[in-house]
């Protein structure tokens, strides 16, 4: 006879999270240590995704998802769309230079998605015009990581993650600005040369080591930011279940 205490549980189904505009996985990673299965959607082919992944249009995706009622496979969804038509850079240096294309911006439609799956999500952007809720605040220096990467991210659909205190910055991002080169404990990962980041600095400093193309590395966000919101995003649930 069996004694009740030798009985092996099943291992808990991980919940499922749809990650929008995925490239190369920084955020999917983050909500797979989290404790999330992750599907990847992104219009480019992203061959270095650690998860599942299908090639297409983020928002064709979704509203086919949400037309055939298999959005309800998802617990949660992630996105993190193009943020050009909004981030500080090129709403402001480039722009006053003449610099750069006009962009899209794709964050109202998306939410209007998002809002219809009835789903918690989560929409990350850079700090600057983009049109989205500065719900959570992110920094690398919360994570002891020598990348600073400001994000800001809207929760929708009636949840939060408490806010993490923002830690003085220990000194500058190395590299030129301006034209003067400072030193500092910080990598640049963004852009090319001027003093910016190597891939193997990328790498180190946002904590992402199974790609090594630098435009995946400079889109990409820390493991550690969605580490933290998919926890608490577990937490919660758990929180309803019981």
């Amino acid at each position: 006879m069996t004694h009740p205490t030798s009985i092996r549980r099943a291992p808990a189904r991980r919940p499922a999270l749809l990650d929008l505009f995925s490239c190369s996985g920084g955020a999917g990673m983050g909500y797979n240590r989290a404790g999330f299965k992750v599907t990847g959607i992104d219009i480019v082919d992203r061959p270095n995704y650690p998860f599942t992944f299908h090639r297409a249009d983020a928002l064709e995706y979704l509203a086919a998802l949400i037309s055939s009622g298999e959005i309800r496979r998802y617990a949660a969804v992630h996105a993190s769309p193009p943020c050009q038509a909004g981030c500080a850079l090129t709403v402001g240096t480039n722009a006053a230079r003449g610099w750069g294309r006009t962009h899209v911006q794709l964050i109202p439609e998306l939410r209007t998605l998002l809002d219809a799956t009835g789903l918690p999500y989560v929409i990350e952007q850079p700090n600057g015009k983009a049109p989205v809720r500065a719900d959570l605040r992110l920094c690398g220096e919360m994570f002891g990581l020598d990348v600073l990467r400001h994000r800001v991210f809207e929760l929708g659909g009636g949840w939060s993650v408490p806010q993490p205190a923002h830690r003085p910055h220990r000194g500058y991002v190395r590299g030129y600005r301006h034209g003067v080169y400072r030193d500092g404990p910080y990598v640049a990962a963004y852009g090319a040369g001027g003093g910016k980041a190597t891939v193997p600095e990328m790498q180190q400093a946002m904590g992402i080591t199974w790609t090594d193309i630098r435009e995946e590395l400079t889109e990409a966000i820390p493991p550690a930011y969605t580490e933290l919101i998919g926890a608490a995003r577990i937490i919660s649930m758990r929180a309803v279940a019981a």
